[in-house]
């Protein structure tokens, strides 16, 4: 049996802290113990069973109200109490107190670093995710920031927040994904050199494009492109296959001659970062062999530290954690991680773009006023 109270006294900053966190069991996930989303929420959590005919699509690392993480606190300090009597086979489960990162940040706005603060206020303004895909996602449009704020404001439960969310992918086994639209010009050529395309979305939608020129106006342009999109996700599924077929059969693709979106920078021996470019967050992947360590250097803003697999200890100044598959750990702005393996250790760590910090930053309350 499992008793929640709500106690909101109490929280303080501690150093490292762990982190349960949440899935999400969308239809597109890989199911049961084919998942890594599974198998890592199921040791972050301490869930002990994975269902098999469940699909585990998500696991999520961050401050979203729609899949949030909690930081794992000693008995008292929490907002949420959760003490289990004794489990099955009279086995005595661990009490554990936690409290929203979203409300522990809020009390504990330092964290974050100066500089981070400034910018986005108390807020972490990154998700970090998992991703175990078992078939196509559905087709997302993301809109840009001053968009994504008024539909917040005209339709909150449906929009979630105001961020506009930039994302970067980095790959953890083979990935295919889409995103974007291309330029007007890449699209002419598009529809001159594969004439498949017209097929699928008639002559006079081609043609338009075709004859079509910047000169035309955004708005023009904008209603275009929407009228050959909705023309192009309108069509059967015959006529796809229809078409894929003669397309595969003209082409020979080669997937080392796809381009590489990003690449990453070495920044020692054993760990690769990825740099997007835009000022939420960067991503370093670490693969440390057995009884090896290194020395994260200090930012100037937070990190989510999340293990794939192995075994070992993190540990700052102030405090130390065992890590293992699934620990999630919060470090705060300004503290220098030593990371050390046991058995070895495959992790990764995503925080504020190191960049954002060597440039010059308007705060969000000067934001506001601006507008």
């Amino acid at each position: 049996m499992t008793k929640i109270e709500l106690n909101t006294m109490g929280v303080e900053n501690s150093g490292i802290v762990k982190l349960r966190c949440s899935v999400k069991n969308y239809d597109w996930g890989k199911l049961g113990n084919e998942s890594t989303v599974a198998r890592l929420y199921a040791s972050n959590s301490g869930e002990e069973h994975i269902e098999d005919d469940h699909a585990y699509a998500e696991f999520w690392m961050g401050t979203h109200e729609s899949g949030p993480s909690y930081v794992m606190l000693v008995e008292g300090n929490g907002v949420v109490t959760i003490a289990d009597s004794e489990g099955e086979g009279g086995r005595k489960r661990n009490s554990c107190s936690l409290v929203s990162l979203k409300d522990w940040i809020g009390k504990n706005p330092a964290v974050l670093g100066d500089k981070v603060l400034r910018k986005w206020g108390p807020n972490l303004p990154f998700l970090f995710k998992v991703l175990s895909v078992a078939k196509a996602l559905s087709i997302q449009a993301h809109p840009d920031k001053n968009l994504a704020e008024v539909l917040h404001k005209q339709q909150p439960r449906v929009y979630k927040d105001d961020n506009h969310k930039p994302e970067m992918v980095l790959a953890l086994t083979e990935f295919e994904a889409l995103c974007g639209f291309i330029s007007l010009e890449e699209l002419k050529s598009v529809l001159h050199n594969v004439p498949e395309i017209i097929e699928v979305v008639g002559s006079a939608y081609a043609e338009e494009i075709l004859q079509a020129s910047e000169q035309d106006g955004e708005k023009m342009l904008k209603e275009i492109l929407q009228s050959l999109f909705t023309g192009l996700m309108s069509v059967s599924n015959i006529v796809i296959s229809e078409v894929i077929s003669k397309l595969t059969s003209r082409l020979n693709l080669k997937r080392e001659d796809f381009p590489k979106i990003l690449s990453g920078v070495l920044s020692n021996p054993y760990t690769m970062k990825y740099i997007p470019p835009f000022d939420e967050f960067e991503v370093d992947r670490c693969i440390l062999p057995r009884e090896t360590s290194i020395i994260v250097p200090l930012s100037p803003g937070p990190s989510i530290f999340m293990v794939i697999s192995g075994d070992g200890k993190m540990s700052t100044e102030s405090s130390e954690e065992l890590i293992t598959e699934g620990t999630v750990l919060f470090t705060p702005a300004n503290a220098e991680v030593n990371i050390a393996t046991i058995s070895g250790l495959h992790l990764y760590r995503a925080g504020v773009n190191s960049r954002f910090f060597d440039e010059p930053v308007i705060s969000s309350s000067n934001k506001q006023h601006e507008k």
